[in-house]
């Protein structure tokens, strides 16, 4: 991957903004709009950025596969354990008014912990879609990251020949 300084340095100021505006649609989804699918596409699409700028290679360090099938799975555990306290509970599934002490507060509970749940899996299923794809070569088989790696050796070395030949 090549350096390219403007565009890492812009993203380094951009990627916690957009993760931070991320957070703010998903507790401020049941005030107005936005909410859990939302947010999850917002912090989906910081971590995006920071593998377009930096190299699927290094973003899959900060999240692994095994990172992204947990927050698959505890985003739908989340959603499902709501349903089934308040089942427990002597309600309906998904009826969030014996959650709280009284029914409002039941019900911003109950959002809370849906729409955080659906924000979660949404965030995961994004960045599952995009590694899936962004690791495919041409051929549709995974190791683009070992080509691209091979690319970038071969273009430091070409370089460092160029340097020391004068060209």
């Amino acid at each position: 991957m090549r350096y390219d300084g403007v565009p890492r340095i812009v993203s380094k100021l951009l990627i916690p903004l957009i993760l931070l505006f991320g957070l703010y649609v998903q507790f401020h989804g049941d005030y107005g709009p936005g909410g859990g699918f939302q947010a999850g596409v917002i912090f989906a699409a910081g971590f995006i950025l920071y593998a377009l700028i930096f190299g699927l290679r290094r973003c899959r360090e900060v999240l692994s596969d095994g990172f992204v099938r947990i927050m698959l799975a505890a985003g739908l555990l989340l959603y499902i354990g709501t349903g089934l306290a308040s089942l427990w509970l002597g309600a309906n599934f998904l009826d969030y008014d014996v959650l709280g002490h009284d029914p409002v507060s039941g019900q911003h509970h109950g959002i809370l912990l849906v729409e955080l749940g659906v924000g979660i899996t949404v965030a995961g299923a994004m960045l599952a879609i995009f590694f899936s794809f962004a690791g495919r070569d041409e051929t549709g088989f995974s190791g683009a990251d070992d080509a691209e790696a091979e690319a970038e050796a071969e273009a430091e070395a070409e370089e460092r020949e160029r340097a020391e030949t004068g060209a």
